[in-house]
């Protein structure tokens, strides 16, 4: 279920039927000694999670996968791969729906939306020891089925194309990765990157709340810094963001899952 160009890029990929977590299992993989670019997807989860820490629903018929990354990168870039892991979702669900930007988009700092309702988030951990850095992605996308009785709106692929199956999901995913991370590789290639993630960005130019540890802060999301720190236009001025949930408007749902 990996295409040519991501097995010629030197991708392997382990399939399992169920698991706790496939970001344990690569974690498991890293600790054993394994070299990286090894995807890891499971057809269901029991232990799954978000952000924060957050129990992340996965039933059978979605996608969960975990690319685990060695050495990839200086532990101060490592948040940019959020970038490349976001548009490799763009990438995907456009190849495999037919849909494009404005009803796809990316939330900041690592949902997918379709026609503003959440059917794809994103993971990043890092990890050092042994004189190597890892990098882990999780990435969760509903095809089949979406949460029911969230507090946020959720949708799922199939309700836009019924004949998306998770292999070809999988196989655009890791197809769009190896050529994302390829172009983040070359010098200066988080240019192209910001580039196109804010081509696709949802609420550029509106009214968001972002919730950072420190307390939520109300503005106009009018960008991302060259390190890819969201920026906010405040009554005080501009202030930047390296990470917080996004809201759309001025209201904060509390305790909201992501």
């Amino acid at each position: 279920m990996l295409g040519e160009a991501a097995r010629a890029a030197g991708y392997r990929l382990i399939i399992r039927d169920e698991v706790g977590s496939t970001m344990e299992e690569a974690r498991r993989a890293l600790h054993q000694g394994d070299p990286g670019l090894l995807w890891i997807v499971a057809r269901s989860q029991n232990a799954g999670r978000g952000r924060h820490g957050r129990h992340w629903t996965s039933p059978p018929g979605n996608l969960y996968a975990s690319l685990l990354l060695v050495n990839p990168c200086e532990p101060a870039l490592a948040p940019q791969l959020g970038f490349v892991a976001g548009l490799a979702l763009h990438d995907a669900a456009a190849r495999v729906t037919g849909l494009v930007a404005p009803r796809l988009a990316l939330k900041w700092p690592n949902d997918l939306l379709i026609d503003g309702a959440k059917c794809s988030g994103l993971l990043l951990e890092g990890e050092s020891g042994a004189g190597r850095f890892a990098v882990i992605a999780g990435l969760g996308i509903n095809i089949a089925s979406c949460a029911q009785g969230t507090p946020y709106p959720a949708s799922f692929l199939r309700a836009h194309a019924p004949d998306v199956t998770i292999e070809a999901v999988l196989e655009a995913l890791a197809e769009a990765w190896a050529q994302r991370f390829a172009i983040w590789c070359r010098p200066g290639g988080f240019g192209p990157i910001r580039e196109a993630w804010l081509e696709r960005a949802a609420f550029l130019g509106e009214t968001i709340t972002i919730r950072p540890p420190s307390g939520a802060v109300t503005g106009v999301f009018v960008g991302l810094d060259p390190g890819g720190r969201l920026l906010l236009e405040t009554s005080t001025g501009t202030q930047t963001f390296d990470a917080g949930d996004l809201f759309f408007g001025a209201a904060v749902v509390e305790d909201a899952p992501r």
